[in-house]
């Protein structure tokens, strides 16, 4: 199935190395075939501000799993990158994986939220996505997802997120 993007964000070690890593495994049969990445980008901690800042970035993949399968893939992903269980929600983290959105599936349980619970709330969610497509539909509200981008920019209450060049 096409359309399912995942978030990737890291704040400790290489953080490109720890994300090129993730698309790696995002990428290797027969469970994932990456279709898309977008620029990798700098952002300020959401949360827990007392960190290092993070590069995020979003990828289209395509899978057979279904999202809770998948759920378990990314989570089996982030444990062989050298993710360890923390009671610190929003804190720092060798590698990160979000299933952002599953096509146009909506699904609310105690596990998992697709689209992703806060996804309209994070620059560095929303300035990916819309880079990689700018007619993406939130399959809940029918907005485009551009138009929460341009209305959380406006706000300017979601923090700094700024497009990663790695050679400045």
């Amino acid at each position: 199935m096409r359309g399912i993007y995942i978030g990737l964000g890291a704040n400790l070690g290489d953080r490109a190395g720890n994300i090129n890593r993730a698309l790696n495994q995002l990428n290797a049969p027969p469970f994932f075939k990456l279709l898309r990445v977008s620029s990798f980008y700098r952002s300020e901690p959401w949360g827990v501000k007392n960190q290092p800042w993070f590069l995020n970035a979003v990828a289209e993949i395509e899978t057979p799993l279904q999202p809770h399968d998948l759920l378990a893939e990314l989570k089996k992903i982030e444990r062989d990158l050298g993710r360890m269980p923390s009671d610190m929600l929003w804190g720092p983290r060798v590698i990160d994986l979000d299933i952002i959105l599953y096509g146009e599936m909506v699904i609310n349980s105690p596990t998992l939220s697709i689209p992703h619970l806060n996804c309209l709330k994070r620059l560095f969610v929303l300035m990916p996505l819309v880079e990689m497509d700018e007619t993406l539909v939130h399959p809940e509200s029918g907005k485009l997802f551009r138009l929460y981008l341009e209305e959380l920019e406006e706000h300017q209450a979601a923090g700094t997120c700024l497009r990663f060049n790695p050679t400045a």
